[in-house]
């Protein structure tokens, strides 16, 4: 799974150049955790973490660039967004 999540985590930043390692990894984190609670409330079978996976490189790669306006309207992915980064990887 931690290769399938760095692969993500490169994908975003293949289209985001300006986000860090780590705040990718947390955002990646945030989109699977939202899809699959998502997911569940819309009263679906649990698919897999491969369907998580699949939705999520689909957003990277629609939004992937913009992420940082699509996080402006979500607390949760906005307060990652703004921190600091002295190092990025």
């Amino acid at each position: 799974m931690d290769h399938q999540r760095d692969e993500l985590i490169q994908l975003l930043r293949s289209k985001d150049t300006n986000i860090s390692y780590e705040k990718a990894g947390m955002l990646i984190d945030l989109l699977k955790e939202d899809f699959e609670a998502t997911y569940a409330k819309a009263g679906y079978e649990y698919q897999g973490q491969e369907m998580a996976q699949r939705v999520v490189e689909q957003w990277i790669q629609s939004y992937g660039g913009r992420i940082h306006e699509i996080a402006a309207m979500n607390e949760r992915y906005a307060a990652i967004l703004s921190g600091d980064d002295d190092v990025k990887q």
